[in-house]
């Protein structure tokens, strides 16, 4: 009898282990990443509730329920709605203690599902004001994450897989007067420039801030990205804040891909330089292309799957997130993961927003398991991108480092779950 080789589903030589079930159990203990998740779609709704009674903020409701069933849905009528639930989060994050409080609490989620390195992205100019400004709103995540961080790493045995984490800082590709205090006094201190122009100035301080934070404060912020509405905004505007960013060595991420086609995910590496690209579900819709310049959409796409491909673009996907959001794609069946790993694209699982989407890395990785076939190869191999892709924050060999224990890790957990299931035979 021939059973499965270590890495693959395929059958392999006799003497080859047999793999573990990738069960719910097995998923829970491997160590895991996540590279795309927003700190003000990830609250404890309880917190929201509790924030928002202290700090007089209306709330639609004030019971888990309530809230759960007026905004944090399971499914979405289109983006816009899905993105309404901020306008609360965003309420009870304009000061130091509750952005702190946010980002312990968050630290601590990721650390009970499995989740071993974590980048939390986040607009600090969207909680920025006359007191507390983008340098205070960092120094609140950080405070917050560390105090996590020493925590949960103080209850580890020597040489076992510590947590870390970065901070991307998201400018936005639009805003209006209403977004926050500091967009509303910036347009007004502006108000006779293109609207263009002031969404890109916007981008460009808040890169300045970025570089300053890591290199003069000593602020983990490993990367710099673009959010916000996509069609109409295109990446253009925001090339001198990514160039600042680039020209001093700091990572670059932008959401392209998830309502602009490929021509979006185009630009943002070869004007934005990005280094990898949040959800980009849109890459294989030749029918989404619409520069009329591209005479074979089909083609386009497909040498835009190559290219990312062959420079090792690590695409970071957002399953559920896409499926609340995007209505066309169907079912998670249906999601262009497959399409992405069948092309060998660099591919991370990610949650994008943990109370918006109510849920979880692990349970991102069921739905890839169950839905599209991922086996146990494909798995290995895009939770280990996850620690490869990371914008880690320490110096290359650092880095090295981490990622050898986290494979190491890896393989044990999937050598102990194997030889349990072994037993009970």
């Amino acid at each position: 009898m021939r059973i499965a080789s270590p890495l693959t589903n395929e059958p392999g030589p006799s003497s080859a282990p047999a793999l573990p079930s990738l069960s719910d159990a097995l998923i829970a203990a491997l160590p895991k990443t996540d590279l795309h998740v927003h700190l003000d779609g990830s609250l404890r709704v309880s917190t929201l509730i509790e924030l928002a009674r202290e700090r007089n903020v209306p709330l639609p409701s004030f019971t888990e329920e309530g809230m759960n069933e007026l905004v944090f849905k399971p499914s979405y009528a289109n983006l816009g709605e899905y993105l309404a639930g901020f306008a609360w989060t965003c309420a009870v994050m304009q000061d130091a203690e509750a952005i702190e409080r946010i980002a312990y609490e968050f630290a601590l989620d990721n650390w009970a599902e499995g989740v071993r390195y974590v980048e939390v992205r986040f607009a600090p100019q969207l909680h920025q004001h006359v007191g507390l400004d983008a340098r205070g709103v960092l120094r609140a995540v950080q405070k917050g994450m560390d105090r996590a961080s020493r925590e949960v790493n103080a209850t580890l045995p020597a040489n076992a897989l510590p947590f870390r984490y970065g901070l991307i800082v998201c400018a936005l590709r639009a805003f209006n007067e209403q977004a926050s205090t500091y967009y509303g006094q910036l347009m007004r201190a502006l108000s006779k420039a293109p609207r263009r122009k002031v969404f890109g100035i916007a981008s460009l301080e808040l890169a300045r801030e970025a570089v300053w934070a890591r290199d003069e404060a000593g602020i983990p912020v490993v990367g710099f990205d673009l959010a916000g509405q996509e069609d109409g905004y295109p990446a253009v505007d925001h090339v001198e804040a990514y160039d600042y960013a680039h020209q001093n060595f700091m990572h670059k991420t932008v959401h392209a891909g998830e309502a602009y086609g490929a021509e979006s995910i185009f630009q943002s590496i070869t004007l934005l330089h990005a280094d990898r690209i949040g959800h980009g579900y849109l890459l294989f819709s030749p029918e989404r292309v619409t520069d009329p310049k591209i005479a074979d959409p089909e083609a386009y796409t497909r040498r835009l799957a190559d290219f990312i491909a062959d420079r090792r673009v690590t695409m970071e996907v957002c399953i559920t997130s896409n499926l609340q959001t995007n209505p066309a794609i169907g079912s998670a069946a249906e999601h262009p993961l497959r399409k992405m790993l069948d092309h060998r694209l660099s591919v991370v699982l990610c949650t994008d927003n943990r109370l918006v989407s109510h849920t979880t890395v692990s349970n991102e990785i069921r739905v890839a398991v169950d839905a599209l076939g991922v086996n146990h190869r494909q798995l290995r191999d895009i939770i280990i991108h996850g620690f490869k892709r990371s914008f880690y924050p320490g110096t290359y060999l650092d880095k090295r480092a981490y990622v050898r224990q986290a494979i190491d890790h890896y393989d044990a957990v999937i050598a102990r779950f194997a030889e349990a299931e072994a037993n009970e035979r």
